[in-house]
């Protein structure tokens, strides 16, 4: 495929690395990229892949921006908060290269899906941050052979590595088994520096580069891991786990990671809901409840909203204090480990009262009018 003379002129810096030169070109605007994810990783993956001149983006998004989101996801401004990410990424895209052209998938991938989603497209850049995902997309890009940009953040450290490239190993020769879930928080948990995702979003976008122009070497069979405070980087080989199992569908991978999925209709109360729930019990429209806060003491410490700390890492020592005669209202900072604590409550001790705090923390202050305490 053939570069316009405008399109020699606009990659003209790059057309004179003799590594890459205009062959390298035409093989980047040739190329379908998959961007699972366009938040913090994605954000510079995206912007960096348009730049460059990959010819074709796929994007899989069905989240709207929130104002947390801003300090690090650079796709998107102030006065997007609330709108489609999707949908404001192909905008700024569009702005950034013109001739660049955007799939929109406005859905979670899921095993229904991700085979017909990821097939057209050669190769897939996961931006996600949860490891249901990234089971699932390595499967997915296995089973259909694709390769796969893998990149993670935690706090001020991040990971790359490129797998499933050329028989190479894959995320399950890493992470053979998932973690248990309480040791695997995300960012909206642990929190996250805003300029690490714009680092480690920009080298998955130089590996994606390098396998899709065939230069360098791609970082296959081995994982980059680097600490932002020290700057200090280590790499760690992966080798092939040998006579493992071959992958040949897909599975329930939140139920193969441990994570339950959430039933909203029964035992989940958003924000507004939880306004109103509070303001009956204080003007004593209906009994009062219990809140119980399961982060971790110096999250509490940081802030919190007057609930009781059982944080989950201890929390089975603190269940005499649980009530079992009036609602109970578990949250943490993104809803992730209230819930693993409403189902270690539910199986182990057969509670029937529960409710999980929707969003956390994070919903509260994503929403205007922040309420601050219990009743």
């Amino acid at each position: 495929m053939a570069l316009s003379l405008e399109e020699i002129r606009r990659y003209d810096r790059q057309i004179l690395l003799p590594e890459l030169g205009l062959e390298g070109q035409e093989m980047l605007k040739q190329a379908k990229v998959l961007m699972i994810g366009c938040g913090g990783l994605g954000s510079p993956v995206l912007l960096y892949l348009a730049a460059a001149g990959v010819g074709t983006l796929g994007i899989v998004e069905d989240d709207t921006i929130a104002l947390s989101n801003l300090q690090r996801q650079i796709l998107y401004s102030s006065d997007k908060v609330g709108l489609s990410k999707l949908q404001e990424a192909e905008n700024r895209l569009k702005e950034l290269n013109p001739s660049v052209t955007i799939h929109k998938y406005e859905t979670r991938l899921t095993s229904a899906n991700a085979l017909a989603i990821i097939k057209d497209y050669d190769i897939v850049v996961d931006g996600t941050d949860n490891f249901p995902t990234r089971y699932l997309v390595n499967d997915a890009c296995v089973i259909l052979n694709k390769p796969f940009v893998y990149g993670a953040i935690h706090r001020f450290e991040g990971q790359v590595a490129v797998f499933n490239y050329q028989g190479s190993s894959t995320y399950r020769d890493l992470f053979p088994t998932p973690p248990p879930p309480e040791q695997a928080p995300n960012c909206a948990e642990a929190g996250v520096l805003g300029v690490l995702p714009g680092i480690i979003g920009s080298m998955q976008a130089l590996e994606a580069i390098k396998v899709i122009a065939e230069i360098g070497e791609p970082l296959v069979g081995k994982l980059l891991m680097l600490d932002t405070l020290s700057m200090q980087s280590r790499m760690l080989k992966i080798p092939k786990i040998p006579g493992a199992l071959k992958i040949d569908k897909l599975i329930d991978y939140e139920l193969f990671c441990g994570v339950s999925a959430v039933n909203k209709e029964n035992d989940e109360i958003n924000y507004d809901e939880y306004l109103t729930l509070v303001a009956n019990a204080k003007y004593g429209k209906e009994s009062s409840f219990q809140l119980i806060d399961v982060r971790e003491q110096y999250e509490f410490n940081t802030y919190n909203i007057g609930g009781e700390l059982m944080p989950f890492s201890e929390l089975e020592k603190h269940i005499p204090k649980i009530r079992r005669d009036k609602t109970v209202i578990i949250h943490c900072q993104s809803g992730i480990r209230s819930r693993r604590a409403i189902n270690l409550l539910r199986e182990q001790y057969g509670y029937t009262n529960l409710l999980n705090f929707a969003g956390g923390l994070n919903a509260m202050s994503d929403a205007p009018n922040r309420y601050v305490g219990p009743p």
